[in-house]
């Protein structure tokens, strides 16, 4: 879910007396709404507490990041959490890497073609 969507709701539920926390990895949109808790990972987008088939630091995200609420007590308050991608201090340099791009693209011409096909049948 975008960033900006979730900080806004919690803005809208924290008025309503309701504590939030937000696990995110947009540090600049999140702390540009100003949001009351919020635990940054320095993850890649979509995947704030890492990767789906890793529940294990899915766990450790997010224990981390409720025991550090508990401790943020004043408004606009981040905490970062220390992790990283699959334990690669350095994925930025491979997440969303493609091995054969020319593949992706036929497989993208292929599909385009065949949704084609499908409207003129119509």
């Amino acid at each position: 879910m975008c960033h900006q969507t979730v900080g806004l709701a919690a803005n809208i539920i924290e008025a309503s007396g309701i504590p939030t926390l937000i696990i995110g990895s947009a540090r600049d949109i999140i702390e540009e709404l100003g949001v009351p808790r919020f635990a940054f990972t320095d993850l890649p987008l979509g995947n704030p507490i890492g990767p789906a088939d890793d529940p294990d630091q899915q766990r450790r995200v997010l224990a981390t990041a409720l025991s550090a609420a508990a401790a943020m007590t004043l408004p606009r308050t981040t905490s970062q959490i220390d992790t990283t991608w699959n334990g690669d201090p350095d994925w930025r340099t491979t997440f969303m890497s493609l091995d054969d791009p020319e593949a992706l693209r036929a497989e993208g011409d292929a599909r385009r073609a065949r949704q084609a096909a499908k409207k003129s049948s119509f």
